[in-house]
């Protein structure tokens, strides 16, 4: 079995709402690839299967942030 993994929101103030929270756990959940990495640790996969996939994920990040960065750049 994996570890469990704990992941911790708490109202940023007293009356925020129900979905507000949702959203910010979602967010957080997905920014942490929780889901991706237990949907991967499902079945083996090689190690060079694992660093192509990670290359071509950290491409696609960068080229994200690079598209961002050159639309700020051209206004």
């Amino acid at each position: 079995m994996s570890k469990p993994v704990h992941v911790e929101i708490k109202p940023k103030y007293r009356d925020e709402s129900i979905d507000a929270l949702i959203k910010r756990f979602s967010r957080k959940v997905k920014k942490e690839r929780i889901i991706e990495k237990c949907i991967e640790r499902k079945y083996y996969e090689k190690q060079s299967v694992k660093r192509r996939k990670e290359r071509k994920r950290r491409k696609k990040v960068m080229e994200k942030i690079h598209k961002k960065l050159n639309y700020f750049m051209d206004e």
